[in-house]
């Protein structure tokens, strides 16, 4: 009787096991559809955008790059560009990090509220959400109206187009990428740590900074990469708030293709951008590649 059973358990496992190379046999095939469409839509326009960066008057040249890395504008640009998206970064770090923790340790009940919240200017365009700061700190705003009208001022402030405006633009939009991806690490670090440095004898902010802080840092990797990947690429902000007074290489190409028409200089600058992308993203993976064999 226990043979006839034990034969009749494994009989449907010995038929899964048949069948599972056969769909393994189709992984490819599967896969097909994925690939043809990144190389259609992909990896072909970048490699038509990289050429077309090479193209002058006279065929094939450099030219293109040696005037972006060697005229004194374009070369501050493309440092305006670094600072512009370092200071958004941290910026984005230190506000997003208390919000993180706060969603992790302290917000209970409330922590799908304060999810809600980030994740729904996400899904509204970032044209209005941009518009919505114009609305507020206009010469003709809520913020002066009211302002005006307590008798704090005797005249309208001209609040928007200044850099302080497009970095409070540029947090605005990006900050919810860095406090989710701080959240996703801090969900799975063990509260019980924490609670064995206090009872060792380290302060809660001993704890935070030799337990807590450490085991968080791919957390904090991984956002300040997104969020300065977002910022390089990023250009109705500067345009809105800004006015085109903070440029940037995602702004001079906009106004390359839209004014000047020169096509084959803002497929150099644009690849440029794409090349400091890469870069980050390498420096990530390397980062957390290392991390994991130590582990």
């Amino acid at each position: 009787m226990m043979s006839s059973q034990s034969a009749l358990s494994e009989a449907p496992r010995g038929r899964r096991r048949r069948k599972l190379p056969e769909a393994g046999r189709l992984g490819p095939a599967w896969a097909l559809p994925v690939l043809l469409f990144l190389a259609g839509f992909f990896i072909v326009p970048l490699l038509a955008s990289v050429m077309r960066s090479f193209s002058g008057a006279d065929g094939f040249t450099f030219a293109n790059y040696a005037k972006l890395l060697t005229d004194g504008y374009y070369l501050g640009v493309v440092l305006n560009t670094f600072k512009v998206a370092i200071i958004t970064t941290l910026a984005c770090l230190i506000l997003g990090y208390p919000v993180a923790y706060f969603m992790v340790r302290h917000a209970g009940r409330w922590n799908p509220v304060i999810v809600f919240c980030l994740i729904a200017p996400l899904l509204t365009s970032i044209i209005m959400r941009t518009f919505g700061w114009t609305v507020l700190f206009a010469r003709k705003g809520l913020i002066n109206n009211w302002l005006v009208e307590l008798g704090a001022i005797e005249r309208p402030l001209r609040i928007l187009d200044s850099e302080v405006m497009v970095y409070v633009g540029l947090v605005h939009v990006l900050v919810p990428f860095m406090v989710l991806s701080i959240a996703a690490v801090l969900k799975g670090l063990d509260a019980r740590l924490e609670e064995s440095a206090r009872i060792l004898g380290a302060s809660p902010l001993q704890a935070f900074l030799r337990v807590t802080l450490p085991l968080s840092l791919d957390g904090i990797a991984t956002g300040c990469i997104l969020v300065f990947v977002l910022t390089n690429g990023s250009f109705l902000t500067q345009l809105l708030l800004g006015s085109g007074k903070v440029v940037t290489l995602s702004l001079l190409i906009y106004q390359q293709f839209t004014l000047t028409q020169d096509v084959a200089f803002a497929a150099a600058m644009g690849n440029i951008l794409l090349l400091c992308s890469v870069v980050a993203l390498y420096i990530q993976l390397r980062y957390v590649r290392r991390k994991g064999v130590k582990e």
